[in-house]
């Protein structure tokens, strides 16, 4: 006979892990910029009941509540019963990810083309941006203190842009460059719009002064009609760009992958699905005798810095205004022994091997798509440098959680040592004297415009994060 209870158990699972998939992949679509993941953060946190913590003049246990940071981090906290100065337990993620910047002079016409003029961010291979349909998401900010928001390239009727490569018949000069000089930075310009040539396109000065019967365009024409597009649609003028943070990313939604659509593949998924995940697993969960907390910080690409990055002091200050508001009120000595006597997970992703490019791993210390959590004792690079290297105590106390939860999980480095090497917030949290490891998902094609990653270790990590919330 069937186990009855183990089927039905089992068919719960598979549809609590489908609904979490496709809720992750409209997370994605919603939230390219960090700006639009606190906006979701927000309303998912305050549809489970937690409030701003500048609502609240005091809190005791049960109580939920956000600290947001100039709309682009945000911290959530739900009150335990203990007492906080025993310490929390903390999941940590960044929600920005590797993009292109519009300038702060964006705009320029080349012979009747319009272009976008834009810096990177985030480390990328820069050829991998181009002949890509990409969309623009942000902000301009006025100076009577509007904010516009920007959106363009996401909806079906949306125009999209694009970064132009030359073509194969011209580019055997190009071919001969490596891989960092084959578009340099400076050529990731996008195309916003075209002007139609005119007779006195290719003129000189005194050539056009002849043509004085002639109506004359100006040179700018072209980047004067997208001008005037972007004042009928969002009442911005030019010198309102100057205050613009807009962000180009890869225009389209996150798809399933493969024919057995066991994968993802979507932009930003460094790290959008540890913070996704982490976020989940928050709102799912209930404190107990420890205060849970959930933070997801900015700028971690660019290495953590600035009001909204983990190097800033934005993660201290919202745990003194949560220590504030609680019965025994807030005193420096309390805020360091809350910090000090945490644990957080650093929920950040992993290289996934690459069985194509198997040279550049060491296999048996490698995550692999579909194996699970990733647990990383140290990131860094040559000779752990940049590294918080975790105890193997608190790895030890982790392993028997996820083991008691039934949690799949994978010990691994990020590839071969001397190879190259990367770094997580981890060790910016272990400065206040807390454990912490880096535990996320892995993926394949990091920093791509599409990354790619396996639905199975999304599942893991949710599930992963929520067993941890409860020690």
């Amino acid at each position: 006979m069937k186990d009855t209870k183990s089927t039905k158990k089992t068919e719960k699972t598979a549809v609590a892990g489908k609904k979490l998939v496709e809720s992750y992949k409209a997370f994605l679509d919603a939230g390219k910029t960090e700006r639009e993941c606190v906006v979701q953060i927000i309303a998912m946190a305050e549809a489970h009941g937690y409030k701003d913590i500048a609502s609240c003049k005091s809190l005791e246990p049960g109580d939920k509540v956000y600290v947001q940071k100039m709309n682009k981090a945000i911290a959530l906290f739900e009150i335990g019963k203990g007492s906080i100065e025993d310490g929390m337990n903390i999941l940590g993620a960044h929600i920005d990810s590797p993009r292109l910047d519009a300038k702060q002079n964006p705009l320029y016409e080349s012979d009747c083309i319009t272009y976008l003029n834009t810096h990177y961010y985030g480390g990328i291979k820069k050829y991998q941006w181009v002949t890509l349909p990409l969309a623009v998401h942000g902000v301009v900010c006025k100076a009577d203190g509007t904010v516009v928001q920007v959106n363009i390239g996401e909806d079906a009727d949306d125009p999209v842009f694009c970064i132009s490569d030359i073509l194969p018949h011209l580019a055997q000069d190009q071919m001969k460059k490596t891989g960092a000089e084959i578009i340099k930075g400076e050529d990731l310009d996008v195309i916003f719009g075209l002007r139609i040539p005119s007779e006195k396109d290719g003129k000189t000065d005194d050539e056009e002064g002849k043509d004085s019967g002639k109506k004359k365009k100006g040179k700018a024409d072209g980047k004067k009609a997208i001008l005037e597009l972007l004042k009928k649609k969002y009442n911005i003028e030019a010198d309102d760009l100057k205050s613009a943070e807009l962000e180009i990313v890869p225009a389209g939604a996150a798809r399933d992958c493969g024919l057995d659509r066991s994968m993802i593949l979507g932009y930003g998924q460094d790290d959008r699905s540890c913070a996704f995940t982490s976020v989940a697993a928050m709102l799912e969960s209930s404190a107990g005798k420890r205060t849970n907390c959930c933070i997801c910080v900015d700028k971690e690409e660019i290495g953590s810095v600035g009001a909204t990055g983990m190097a800033s002091h934005m993660f201290e200050n919202a745990v003194a205004e949560v220590i504030a508001r609680l019965p025994e009120g807030y005193s420096e000595l309390s805020l360091r022994r809350s910090l000090a006597n945490s644990i957080m997970l650093s929920s950040d992703v992993n290289a996934a091997y690459d069985p194509k490019n198997s040279s550049l791993y060491d296999k048996d210390n490698s995550s692999s798509l579909g194996g699970g959590l990733v647990l990383n004792k140290y990131t860094g690079s040559r000779g752990k440098s940049g590294a918080s290297d975790a105890n193997p105590e608190f790895i030890a106390r982790l392993r028997g959680v996820f083991d008691k939860a039934g949690v799949s999980y994978q010990m691994a480095e990020l590839g071969k040592v001397d190879q190259g090497g990367g770094g997580t917030i981890a060790y910016l949290a272990a400065k206040y004297g807390m454990n912490v490891l880096d535990a996320g998902v892995a993926v394949l094609s990091m920093h791509a415009p599409w990354e790619i990653i396996a639905k199975e270790d999304l599942i893991q990590a949710y599930a992963g994060y929520k067993a941890f919330l409860k020690i």
